[in-house]
């Protein structure tokens, strides 16, 4: 089957998270993405955890081979004459550049959108700052924690009267921003390709988290309320929480939506039937004595077999999977094929993710595992730019491939 951005092809200045999987996504589609990395600095997700057997290495990073499927890398020094030519070779025939830079790291190596709009005046060019070309904090540097506190995540995450505690990882990089962005480049390549023009696209990675805060700003705009943190209880939910499974650290979530709902889950679990608890009010009032009655109950059952259960009594369920879990156990996945095992060149056999969407007639699966630092570097200037084994050596030589 045909994957549906063959012929696509992205120049790619992206790095670290949010970036990196934007680009991904295209790759897996089919896009021909090419990594531009340079040994001099790089990509921090080559050196970071966790690595394979434990053995670090710029190729051994899981969390790099992951947001790095299908792509290709080639290793060139833009800060050398001849290392910016041949990236400016590149773009010539290219219909995307990324970068996830602070804004004016592209222009100071002359790569910023003016001047790569003179070598291909259709270019999409999407900038992935943290908080935009414009404004008074444009400059500011930050990671998906940083993002998360500056747009409220931060502020709703974790127990009422304790600390902020986060998401347990930089969730903006994660979702919001890499879909958005994504997005957003695939409607501007809707345009080229209609009219010609290309599309400067200036992403603030904060912006794309807010579209999660909707009802908390929403509740301070119309009411002059400002929301605080509330665990896994749910303001208009009783029971809603995460409750004690048989096992060492198991656990079931259950969220109960309605009197319907209560009254199977009462039935299943054999819970106390106080007139108190008939109505969603007074479940409300009384969460914390529910909580513990389910608990009491919750803690004797094999998590598994209580999902089944309650599901099958029309509750919502789920069972709180640890990573070993989701990568070995959970059926769903396993059925739907969602791990994808590929032959790493140094790490091996290695399982990525696939995207969350199956197409009827199209793959969407990567194609590649993460490529090696350079790895291609040969392949590209000799198919691309045309260039001759001597030329290559020569290059290596001066510096401009490195």
């Amino acid at each position: 089957m045909k994957r549906l951005l063959q012929g696509i092809r992205v120049i790619d200045f992206t790095w670290i998270g949010a970036g990196s999987f934007t680009t991904k996504l295209l790759a897996d589609l089919g896009a021909d993405v090419i990594k531009i990395e340079t040994c001099t600095r790089l990509d921090s997700l080559r050196i970071a955890r966790p690595f394979k057997d434990g053995v670090s290495g710029v190729n051994r990073s899981g969390y790099f081979a992951d947001r790095n499927s299908s792509k290709r890398s080639i290793t060139v020094n833009a800060k050398h004459p001849d290392g910016l030519q041949l990236i400016r070779q590149l773009i010539a025939d290219a219909d995307i550049v990324a970068n996830n830079f602070t804004p004016g790291v592209m222009e100071k190596i002359g790569l910023g959108y003016d001047a790569v709009r003179e070598i291909r005046p259709r270019v999409v060019y999407a900038s992935m700052s943290m908080q935009g070309t414009t404004g008074p904090e444009k400059d500011y540097l930050g990671y998906g924690l940083i993002i998360g506190a500056l747009t409220g995540l931060q502020h709703l995450t974790g127990l009422p009267d304790r600390e902020p505690a986060g998401t347990g990882t930089n969730y903006p990089d994660h979702i919001p921003n890499p879909t958005h962005a994504a997005f957003a480049i695939l409607a501007a390549l809707r345009h080229a390709r209609r009219t010609g023009e290309g599309q400067f696209i200036d992403i603030a990675q904060t912006e794309p988290t807010l579209a999660l805060m909707g009802p908390w700003i929403l509740n301070s705009a119309f009411n002059g309320r400002v929301d605080d943190r509330r665990g896994n209880t749910h303001p208009d939910m009783a029971p809603h929480g995460v409750y004690p499974c048989d096992g060492e650290d198991r656990w079931i979530a259950i969220a109960v939506a309605d009197d319907a709902q209560w009254l199977s889950l009462r039935a299943a679990l054999d819970l106390p039937e106080p007139a108190r608890w008939a109505s969603v009010a007074g479940r409300l009032a009384d969460r914390e004595a529910i909580d513990a009655e389910i608990a009491a109950r919750s803690r004797k059952w094999d998590g598994p077999a209580l999902m089944h259960a309650l599901q099958a009594a029309g509750i919502s369920a789920g069972i709180v999977n640890n990573a070993a879990d989701v990568l070995t156990t959970d059926p769903q996945l396993q059925a739907r094929g969602h791990w994808v095992t590929l032959d790493h060149p140094e790490m091996g056999p290695s399982i990525y993710n696939a995207p969350p969407f199956r197409f009827s007639d199209a793959h969407s699966n990567p194609s590649t595992p993460a490529p090696l630092l350079g790895q291609h570097t040969r392949e590209i200037c000799r198919d691309l730019l045309g260039l001759s084994d001597a030329d290559v050596a020569r290059l290596i030589d001066s510096g401009a491939l490195a």
